[in-house]
């Protein structure tokens, strides 16, 4: 299903991590305002690719960079001076949150309590970053804005519906951004453009102020470079939120042992004809048993449980949010999302308790092979797609982008997508590391070790934020 872009890849160009650019503010070879400049000057040289809905004018990014460096206190921030993007689909005060839908978009009163804590920990806040319409797709291009290519050319996918998210990081514009993920919107875009997308345990960092697309499933996500920087910015914002109904405290940090890894059997995975694909990830698998303990698990429960997500009943609460906005202005919402949404009045709630049962059982047999292996190795996405074979089959293209993610969050899960290089025709390749609720830490630490990124004990960081808890 892939397709050939041999020659025409170019892959993300990360611009300087978290940790470079607070070391260049401390170090005064750098500063708020000079490294908001930067920034500025890189969105303006790409222009309307699909990246960004909405960015702060350049003179006003600079004098809120200014207020940061002012503000008393602020070169011990754990962000200061630190841009980044926001999906378009999370309130921040006074711009405007469109969903990718101009007849839907509104001006938000308040800011997002996890943007809220960015903002506390000096981070410069940059813009709004596009994504498929109402969050609803995994593909990048269910937008009436500018659709987005991925940074590996040939027409591919940028991926979404956290696409602008992906992009911002890839192009290097910005060391992180925060986007969402209910089945998949934060790891597959980051797959497909080489980039580090983490999906934390859901409840982690609060979802108040996103606008739902599933609220039991949602989740905030962070798009980052390397494991560090998802490291610094998940510090920030993990914190529990007593008004949002779903939050909790995260986890215990992973004790330094033995990291068991499950691998399903080869049979078992699914690459859609994609040989290139299959031949990277296998190569991959390979280097992991050098790594890590290897148990065998089998993928068949995971993929019961991502089956009843679109081809069940959760697709009727997306109505929930939009059903209203449905009937009132059904021509306003991108064809292949109307369809989606209205697919969602043919169940009915005997539908949604046998689909609960269903997910039940198989959230019980998971819970026992949790007992047997640590992090679950699969890849981030079986295939890739270009523009055009997406617009030509959007539910099919968009069903298998999903295979290994839209399980995730419908079983408690977390997800890691590591950016592993190209596959022998040019495309991204990326393997997701998935861990029982409340594991973060483990997978965070075997991502480091597959990218070989020294991490030490996160507690200093943890630390460091606690007094913007």
């Amino acid at each position: 299903m892939g397709s050939d872009v041999h020659g025409f890849a170019t892959g993300p160009t990360i611009g300087p991590s978290v940790a470079e650019i607070l070391a260049s503010h401390a170090g005064g070879t750098g500063s708020p305002v000079k490294t908001a400049a930067r920034v500025a000057d890189a969105i303006a040289a790409r222009g309307d690719d699909g990246t960004w809905l909405s960015v702060v004018p350049r003179e006003e990014l600079l004098a809120a960079a200014a207020e940061i460096e002012n503000r008393p206190g602020a070169r011990t921030l754990p962000l200061y001076g630190v841009p980044f993007g926001v999906k378009d689909s999370i309130d921040v005060a006074g711009v405007p949150t469109t969903l990718s839908c101009p007849d839907y978009a509104y001006v938000a009163e308040r800011t997002a309590p996890a943007v809220q804590r960015l903002l506390d920990a000096g981070a410069l806040y940059v813009g709004k970053t596009n994504l498929d319409q109402f969050a609803t797709g995994l593909n990048g291009t269910r937008t009436p804005y500018t659709v987005p290519r991925s940074v590996y050319g040939g027409g591919l996918i940028s991926g979404g519906s956290s696409s602008g998210s992906a992009l911002a990081v890839a192009l290097g514009q910005v060391p992180f951004a925060v986007a969402t993920d209910t089945a998949g919107s934060g790891r597959v875009p980051a797959a497909l453009n080489g980039v580090v997308g983490f999906k934390p345990s859901r409840g982690l960092i609060s979802t108040v102020g996103l606008v739902p697309a599933c609220k039991s499933l949602d989740c905030l996500s962070v798009m980052a470079g390397c494991i560090d920087d998802v490291d610094r910015v998940f510090d920030v914002l993990a914190a529990r939120d007593d008004a949002d109904a779903w939050s909790r405290d995260r986890g215990p940090r992973h004790g330094g042992g033995p990291i068991r890894v499950g691998l399903p059997p080869i049979a078992e995975l699914e690459f859609f004809g994609d040989e290139a694909m299959r031949a990277a990830h296998l190569s991959f698998r390979e280097h992991l048993e050098r790594l890590a303990d290897i148990v065998e698990v089998s993928l068949a429960p995971f993929l019961a449980a991502g089956a009843l997500l679109y081809q069940g009943p959760w697709v009727a609460e997306r109505l929930v949010e939009f059903g209203d906005f449905l009937a009132a202005q059904p021509d306003s919402i991108h064809p292949v999302v109307r369809d989606i949404f209205r697919s969602g009045l043919n169940y009915t709630a005997v539908d949604a308790f046998a689909a609960l049962q269903k997910l039940q059982e198989l959230k019980a047999e998971v819970g026992r092979l949790w007992q047997t292996m640590d992090v679950l190795v699969v890849p981030t996405i079986g295939t890739t797609f270009t523009v055009e074979q997406v617009q030509a089959n959007p539910i099919n293209c968009n069903t298998m982008l999903g295979h290994y993610t839209h399980f995730g969050n419908l079983l408690d899960l977390l997800g890691v997508a590591v950016p592993l290089g190209t596959t022998s025709d040019g495309r991204p390749y990326s393997a997701m590391l998935l861990g029982n609720a409340l594991s973060d830490d483990t997978a965070l630490t075997l991502a480091a070790r597959i990218l070989d990124e020294p991490r030490a004990t996160t507690e200093v960081a943890a630390a460091a934020v606690t007094e913007l808890a």
